[in-house]
């Protein structure tokens, strides 16, 4: 029984994972379905619209094998499972908890935007993992934004190399995803992106304490807008927003 304005707007809020509420409360004042619709919409545009491609020509062999789902599939349970079990510590009853941990880790992952609860009141813990969230992002080739869990995997997977090199000095490792050799172009480029990335955020973070808030704030303010989520935590939390900041 949802309103057809209020339908059509969270469905290209949801798909295009641009999160523009238009409730003051984003979806908590939703039905706990409609909140558990949008989750997994949420979570599924955050994909690589390449596996979509191979499900649609039936290669679903191809779809599975896809390191990057797969890695952004078990960030999320992992993020899911350990902030649904520090809810529960905190006396929430379960599925309230899982509901409400799903939704945050799939808005954040996917930096949609949404929100349901004020989860700056959660656990440093719950906070921790949202904010290294904000870091990670969607797959490539998907609506969301982040760094991109395909970069993560690369630089994962390259510092695995070094280490390896360390310690056997002659052995030959080849760095693959998916099946697939990375050249030292794709390796230099993301390398790069990842240094450009970590030089402007502390640039913008120097540049944004001169307002003189508290770091948390600070520091989630930057990466939340560098990384197109929306909310941050303390004074940017998801029940606050970035009118306090000077001009």
């Amino acid at each position: 029984r949802m309103p057809a304005f209020d339908a059509i707007t969270l469905s290209f809020g949801t798909a295009g994972t641009g999160g523009f509420g238009i409730k003051g409360d984003s979806l908590a004042s939703y039905t706990a379905l409609q909140q558990w619709i949008v989750t997994i919409f949420m979570i599924l545009f955050g994909v690589n619209f390449n596996a979509y491609y191979l499900i649609l020509f039936r290669k679903f062999k191809k779809a599975l094998q896809m390191e990057e789902v797969r890695a952004y599939f078990a960030i999320i349970f992992v993020a899911t499972a350990i902030i649904t079990g520090s809810l529960v510590g905190g006396n929430m009853q379960f599925f309230d908890a899982l509901r409400h941990a799903a939704f945050q880790v799939g808005f954040i992952i996917t930096t949609t935007g949404y929100a349901t609860v004020n989860f700056d009141a959660w656990s440093q813990t719950c906070r921790a993992i949202l904010v290294l969230l904000m870091f990670v992002g969607a797959c490539a080739g998907s609506t969301g934004g982040g760094i991109k869990v395909s970069r993560l995997l690369i630089i994962v997977k390259s510092i695995r190399r070094e280490v390896r090199k360390m310690l056997h000095p002659n052995a030959v490792t080849i760095i693959k995803v998916n099946g697939k050799k990375i050249g030292q172009d794709t390796l230099k480029n993301v390398n790069l992106y990842l240094t450009c990335y970590i030089i402007i955020m502390i640039v913008s973070i120097l540049l944004v304490s001169i307002d003189n808030f508290d770091f948390a704030t600070t520091f989630s303010g930057v990466l939340t807008t560098m990384s197109n989520v929306g909310p941050g935590i303390s004074k940017v939390g998801p029940v606050m927003n970035f009118h306090p900041f000077s001009a």
